[in-house]
């Protein structure tokens, strides 16, 4: 069955030069296409929305100011079970816990910067891409 992802490329993923490496990675992938891909600096407001379930913690503050730092690659990934394939390509947020192969496990440094940001459900998903791309929603 078909499905569609957001896919943040993470300001560090930019800065660090990672954009061709990660979108190859998954470009390769049998039966996923990207169907939307922008460069934006993203505004508090959008990242406000964006993260709003984890407003109060103690690492709400940082990943939003680290989210605000510069570029990032907006994205949407289509394809058979995309949203739990991008998550396994994407490894766990701690580097440390990622396994070789995957993004995090490969590039990855520290668990606040982990390069990439995949859509956690079809619903999530879903609510991500028309935050990010009205139009497409």
């Amino acid at each position: 069955m078909s499905q569609r992802t957001l896919v943040l490329l993470k300001p560090d993923a930019v800065r660090r030069g990672l954009m061709g490496e990660i979108i190859g990675r998954i470009e390769r992938k049998a039966n996923w296409s990207i169907t939307a891909l922008e460069l934006r600096t993203l505004d508090r407001a959008t990242l406000e929305q964006h993260y709003g379930e984890h407003e109060g913690k103690p690492f709400y503050e940082p990943l939003v100011a680290f989210m605000e730092s510069g570029p990032t690659a907006v994205m949407v990934v289509e394809g058979e079970r995309v949203v739990e394939g991008v998550r396994a390509l994407a490894g766990p947020t701690d580097p440390i816990a990622a396994a070789p192969g995957s993004i995090r496990g490969d590039f990855g440094t520290i668990v606040r910067e982990n390069l990439v940001h995949a859509s956690d459900s079809a619903e999530s998903a879903d609510r991500e891409i028309k935050l990010f791309f009205p139009g497409r929603g």
